[in-house]
């Protein structure tokens, strides 16, 4: 099963401690790359390439940066390429990104279909493009066939593979896949995948992307109230569950958004690979 593991960059002292500690186990996996996330307006640009650094001379995993149209101006994200491609770097996950509350500028590019093509005009070649999609149609879209359209664009760009928002209903997903390749979409669509650790965390994040969760999960999830491993327990059978399906339906791997933990993910992948001992 080919996978791939989601951090963010530290802000502090502890959390440095805490996702190395994080990347060391899940390095141990052999994942297909991690990827670092990239916070709106470039508010985490220094700490992005930092973290970007010390994971390729450190983990032996390749890595792959985030970039987001949503930097101060297109010199900066110039510069940011050009330092990638410098490094070594030959994969991105390229976004919109999120609109910051205090911006006090216009971002170069409006839609990530254009820094697509704009990265592969700087360096032509020289990088593997994924991209986002929304199963479950992100927030700002009319419709699914609006979502698709949007996608389709990315894709035309020179985009080579995509991850999409995490869900936790399998067939969201399939049905999606079917009518991107009705749309003539037809790179990877890779599965996003949330373990279920924090329920008001989750109904937090699920509220601010769009991502649904199903009433019969929130129910049981909230019926648990403050017992956190209950949660977790739940929660890893769930996902677990979600992953099996997936990978029987045929997709091309699994993406984890770890928050920079790692029991929860290596429980659920080591479970799929058959092992249900502790990590």
């Amino acid at each position: 099963m080919k996978c791939s593991f989601e951090f963010f960059p530290p802000r502090n002292a502890e959390q440095e401690l805490v996702l190395q500690s994080t990347w060391q186990k899940l390095a141990r996996l052999e994942p297909g790359y991690l990827s670092v996330t990239f916070g709106a307006g470039g508010s985490t640009q220094e700490a992005t390439h930092r973290t970007v650094l010390d994971l390729i001379e450190r983990s032996g995993v390749p890595v792959a940066p985030h970039i987001s149209c949503m930097a101060p101006s297109l010199d900066v994200l110039d510069r940011l390429l050009d330092t990638y491609a410098a490094d070594g770097v030959d994969r991105l996950v390229v976004l919109r990104g999120d609109w910051p509350e205090d911006a006090d500028f216009t971002p170069p590019f409006r839609y990530a279909s254009e820094l697509v093509a704009h990265v592969h005009d700087r360096h032509p070649g020289r990088f593997s493009v994924e991209v986002g999609c929304y199963p479950e149609i992100h927030p700002e879209s009319e419709s699914m066939d609006s979502e698709i359209r949007w996608f389709k664009e990315k894709v035309d760009a020179g985009a080579d593979a995509a991850i999409t928002q995490y869900f936790f209903n399998a067939d969201a997903y399939f049905e999606f896949v079917e009518r991107c390749r009705a749309a003539g979409i037809s790179i990877p669509i890779i599965p996003g995948i949330m373990p279920i650790t924090n329920y008001t965390q989750l109904a937090r994040f699920s509220a601010r992307c769009g991502a649904k969760i199903p009433a019969a999960l929130a129910e049981k999830l909230q019926s648990f109230g403050d017992d956190g491993a209950a949660i977790r327990d739940y929660g890893l059978d769930v996902v677990t569950k979600l992953c099996e399906d997936l990978v029987a339906g045929g997709a091309p791997g699994l993406h984890f958004y770890t928050l920079n933990r790692a029991n929860a993910t290596m429980k659920i992948w080591q479970r799929l690979n058959g092992d249900h001992s502790s990590p």
